[in-house]
């Protein structure tokens, strides 16, 4: 009795020393780890990334999601899918103390489809690992038995940095801290996306499905790219988005521009009256009410000029003369709803051009939006502009009657995609996350109230009423969504110890 006594008292002794060593970390002690693990942590990233993940095809969703179900019940989580209407989500969890509260991730593991020919490596599937030389990117055959990897080292593949890389980032944490046999200040949660860049259209449901399970006192994002510095980020908030598609029509058919120019109306004109009425020449939107609601106080304002930013050098590096007026400066300017036209089609160019005058104009649209300016709102604007330009909008292919009746034809189609959020800076969670990142940081921590791109997260902060905050990894020039999408693995490595210096701080 006495000896059973004895190794339950050594048993709470480990245990208590594990819990206290977490919160003694310092930044040396966390940096070591890494350094010492970061070659599995790169093959086993390099893995993941070899599986295809184009959320529009099934058998493609069930591959990763099989391996990120196989990862996380190897770290003891205990999973399950959640299944929704379409494509299903994975859910893990892992309750290392009792009575304390719990952090939800979360990850988005698919990926944007590919056009393998703009890619410069056969496969985009088959990462390549690549160094700057004389301004070219040249491969570099990768020996994974070597034991430093540089930082500047690139990995070229699908997902690396749109979001595998951020991840792998919080998986390999949790493997090191696992095998260190340090356990983390709080409980964990992680909800895994396969369809965020389909704009995740099942996932409000399956959370207001969810809510128990779901459950935690605060949403960490592993997605998104740093501030333009590269410095650790920190992103409070994501605008949403609405896209449109508007048709202007002409005549029936394409005509003979010799037998019918100077008579039948070129759609083309019209579209262009109609463009130009959308915004003025200092790139301020013109639909009356677009920006109402919108307002920057004096401490927003001072936050945001904190950012360590030179508008030369962003004008420079994206080949502009000046920037548009919305705001004084970039970061002011992602406070606000943008309009943008993303593609326009009429008749054909280059070798295909014909002397024809096109049948119809077709005109795409985005809207990035804000909390104050819903989607549906900015729609019923738009709506009420094209009207005031003197189109009359028809459902769909206009009538013979509508097109003898009304000159100025058009059709409006739209989406009302992911929703805006906004976490507070000056906030608990801010501090929290601070707090962590200048352990092994320092003062090198930007923090963003919002970023231009947009993520799926106001499900989770609307039906669980939690906040949410972006941890940023990918360096900012990865080429997101396109060809030669790549990682810089100093940004994965800081990336990971980004997340064990989250995990081993202790919650306010």
């Amino acid at each position: 009795m006495k000896n059973l006594v004895n190794l339950l008292l050594i048993a709470v002794c480990i245990s208590s020393s594990l819990n206290s060593f977490s919160q003694k970390l310092k930044s040396d002690d966390i940096r070591l780890m890494v350094d010492e693990n970061f070659m599995t942590a790169s093959t086993n990233l390099h893995h993941f990334l070899r599986l295809p993940n184009d959320g529009n095809f099934p058998e493609q969703i069930e591959n990763n999601k099989a391996w990120c179900d196989s990862v996380f019940k190897s770290l003891k989580f205990k999973t399950q899918t959640i299944i929704t209407e379409g494509a299903p989500l994975l859910f893990a969890e892992k309750i290392y103390h009792k009575n304390r509260k719990s952090i939800l991730f979360y990850l988005q593991i698919d990926g944007q489809p590919v056009d393998r020919s703009e890619w410069s490596q056969n496969d985009p599937y088959e990462p390549v690992f690549k160094t700057l030389k004389n301004g070219k990117w040249t491969t570099e055959e990768f020996d994974f038995s070597q034991k430093n990897i540089p930082d500047d080292l690139r990995i070229f593949a699908r997902s690396a940095s749109d979001s595998k890389g951020p991840a792998m980032s919080l998986i390999s944490a949790l493997k090191i801290l696992k095998e260190q046999q340090i356990i983390p200040e709080y409980n964990i949660k992680v909800v895994m996306d396969f369809q965020e860049e389909l704009g995740s259209p099942d996932l409000p449901k399956a959370v207001l499905n969810n809510k128990s399970l779901l459950q935690a006192e605060m949403l960490l994002i592993m997605d998104g790219t740093r501030h333009l510095s590269n410095l650790p980020t920190l992103t409070y908030g994501a605008r949403g988005i609405t896209t449109a598609t508007i048709t202007i029509f002409g005549s029936t058919d394409a005509l003979h521009s010799g037998q019918y120019g100077n008579y039948a109306p070129n759609p083309v004109f019209k579209a262009a009256q109609l463009i130009s009425s959308f915004k003025d020449e200092k790139g301020i939107v013109q639909i009356n009410g677009f920006y109402k609601g919108v307002h920057l106080s004096d401490r927003d304002k001072e936050l945001l000029n904190s950012i360590p930013e030179n508008m030369d050098s962003l004008n420079l590096r994206l080949g502009i003369a000046t920037s548009e007026k919305v705001a004084d400066t970039y970061q002011e300017a992602l406070q606000f709803p943008s309009f943008n036209i993303r593609g326009l089609k009429a008749g054909w160019t280059g070798k295909e051009v014909r002397t024809l005058i096109p049948e119809e104009v077709i005109i795409e649209i985005d809207m990035r939006l804000v909390p104050e300016t819903p989607g549906e709102r900015q729609i019923k604007l738009l709506r009420a502009h094209i009207k005031e330009e003197g189109f009359y909008i028809v459902d769909s292919i206009p009538t013979k009657e509508e097109r003898a009746a009304y000159p100025k034809l058009v059709s409006l189609d739209y989406r009302i995609g992911s929703k805006p959020f906004r976490t507070e800076m000056d906030s608990s969670i801010g501090e929290f996350l601070n707090s962590a990142l200048t352990k092994v940081f320092g003062n090198k921590i930007v923090n963003m109230r919002t970023t231009g791109g947009s993520q799926p997260m106001a499900p989770f902060i609307e039906a669980l009423n939690i906040p949410a905050v972006s941890i940023r990894i990918p360096n900012p020039d990865n080429n997101i969504h396109a060809p030669n999408e790549n990682l810089r693995m100093g940004n994965y490595k800081e990336g990971i110890i980004s997340c064990i210096a989250l995990l081993t701080e202790k919650l306010p």
